[in-house]
């Protein structure tokens, strides 16, 4: 549905993004990650026809950006970081003018107004000025601007900005509901909102991808082992140091450290070898050893742990076609 291939935007000599390539399939939400001033807006506003790029091709819905800009307009939504509402209207004046701009037929209009106010939780205030509504609102006013013609395609930057909890939550069950049927790009610095709302990640940073991947798979890249928890009960066993020898005998473990665990259990945070799994090997130690296996778990790198360790000026790795794809 979208498709990014060599995309280079340059100011004057300063390139903005550097020959970047992904890819995001028919009904996928993606989030697009990178510290400030990585490319991402650039890359998001060259995607709705904002900005022209110097160089590569990029596809929205098979059109070409920028030989064909108003056949990709008419099949994405845009919410940009600052909601484009006109402060002087009423919500329901602005969407039926929003709706009109963007070709829904008079017949229909009034109807798909009233649908994204309530999809939106702006009903309640369709006929106030949107100069005296909260900042959330506004949000949320922008967010059904950008779905009133039902597109193909949305892109969304930071759309839970200003949201109180509970908005928030609305907003991340309202962008999965929209999944399926539509092609979602979201830019947020709310990690956890990623991890929650999105099927994959594209990580940016100086102006190149660096990543493109799923939360689960780029974890796992970045750590290069398992990293496992374990937890057992003594059971007829009282010897820890015995249990602790039999863990580190367990071959391809690398390291093991001693972790504080309720009352009467025992603890270890376990890595193993590059490309090793002893998981099965580790409950057999255990068992072996008399105790009674209570927890054996995967622990995963977190996606600010990913984010920091691929965006960091010291360490960012270089742009593989790997790493793109």
């Amino acid at each position: 549905m979208i498709k990014v291939e060599g995309l280079t935007k340059r100011y004057n000599r300063f390139p903005a993004v550097q020959n970047i390539d992904f890819e995001v399939p028919k009904g996928r939400i993606v989030g697009f990650l990178g510290p400030n001033g990585a490319g991402k807006t650039t890359t998001m506003r060259i995607l709705t026809c904002f900005l022209p790029p110097t160089s590569g091709t990029a596809t929205v819905a098979g059109f070409d950006v920028l030989k064909q800009p108003m056949e990709v307009k008419k099949r994405i939504g845009y919410l940009p970081e600052s909601p484009p509402v006109y402060p002087e209207m009423e919500v329901h004046e602005y969407l039926s003018f929003v709706g009109r701009l963007k070709g829904i037929p008079s017949s229909s209009l009034a109807q798909r107004v009233r649908e994204v106010s309530e999809r939106c939780n702006v009903a309640d205030v369709s006929k106030k000025l949107i100069a005296k509504l909260s900042k959330g609102y506004r949000q949320r006013v922008g967010l059904a601007q950008a779905i009133i013609h039902n597109p193909d395609v949305l892109i969304l930057d930071e759309p839970t900005a200003g949201l109180d909890p509970k908005q928030i939550h609305e907003t991340r069950d309202l962008i999965r509901s929209l999944a399926g049927e539509h092609t979602i790009i979201l830019s947020t610095h709310i990690l956890p909102e990623v991890e929650q709302t999105c099927d994959e990640v594209v990580i940016i940073t100086r102006g190149q991808v660096v990543a493109r991947d799923s939360v689960r798979n780029l974890t796992s890249r970045l750590r290069g082992q398992e990293a496992i928890a374990l937890e057992a009960h003594p059971g007829s066993a009282r010897d820890e140091s015995a249990l602790e020898s039999a863990l580190r005998g367990v071959p391809g473990v690398s390291t093991l450290t001693r972790r504080a665990a309720r009352s009467g259990t025992v603890h270890f945070e376990i890595e193993s070898e590059p490309g090793v799994h002893v998981r099965g090997a580790l409950a057999r130690a255990v068992i072996e050893s008399g105790w009674e296996l209570e927890e054996l778990r995967a622990v995963a790198v977190s996606l600010e742990e990913v984010f920091l360790e691929l965006t960091s000026t010291e360490s960012a790795p270089a742009p593989t076609q790997e790493a793109a794809q």
